[in-house]
């Protein structure tokens, strides 16, 4: 039985709260074992299926470092939805995680899904806010409106950055709206997922300030 199989079969139920912390941690020392050998896909789902292991014995952030993982190689293997999942369940574990929504954000922007991307895109301003790392949330908006040319979007990124006291470039993404989109905006499809899922690999590569790296070991 592969340590995937046997992973889900520790979380049938009870049986991983019998198995108590030595069994939590043979499984996990499996998985490191065993990792990069398999294709970036069967990685994330391993890691993502090891931070649920770690969420429902008690050690969230584990998790948290084990999901961030995750995300990196669903990414790393162009899979978006995958990786949305993830982030959502980082932020569900960590409500004020900073970065991952962010990275949140690329992952929307790679599939166009504009309108779920103006709502995190929100959800990361207010999360930087109150985390004080507005002037790093200015660069990475703006940088979301110099890429792309849905009109709602910009009026979202426009906002956004009036809310981050940030009027010169808020004003930028405004005389672009009226130009009818950024100039840098790419609008070739696979070109603008392709830039937008790199995008996102930073993102998620990037320390967040309450949650662990994304690195391997989570630390």
């Amino acid at each position: 039985m592969g340590f995937l199989s046997r992973l889900l079969e520790s979380m049938d139920g009870s049986s991983s709260k019998r198995e108590g912390g030595h069994a939590l941690e043979r499984r996990l020392a499996e998985l490191e074992d065993v990792l990069d050998r398999k294709p970036l896909g069967i990685q994330g789902s391993m890691l993502n299926q090891a931070g649920d292991l770690c969420q429902r014995e008690g050690e969230g952030t584990r998790a948290v470092a084990y999901f961030a993982r995750a995300m990196d190689r669903f990414l790393r293997d162009e899979q978006p939805e995958a990786a949305r999942g993830v982030a959502r369940k980082i932020i569900r574990v960590h409500p004020e995680a900073i970065r991952t929504r962010s990275t949140l954000t690329w992952v929307d922007l790679s599939s166009r899904h504009f309108v779920t991307a103006a709502e995190d895109l929100r959800d990361y301003v207010r999360a930087a806010r109150r985390g004080r790392r507005e002037g790093e949330a200015v660069e990475e908006v703006l940088e979301m409106g110099r890429m792309v040319d849905d009109r709602g979007f910009l009026r979202a990124v426009s906002e956004a950055l009036e809310e981050l006291e940030a009027p010169r470039a808020a004003r930028e993404v405004r005389e672009g709206l009226k130009a009818g989109g950024s100039r840098e905006a790419s609008l070739e499809p696979a070109t603008f997922r392709e830039d937008c899922l790199r995008r996102a690999v930073d993102s998620n590569a990037r320390k967040d300030g309450h949650l662990p790296r994304a690195g391997e070991g989570g630390g």
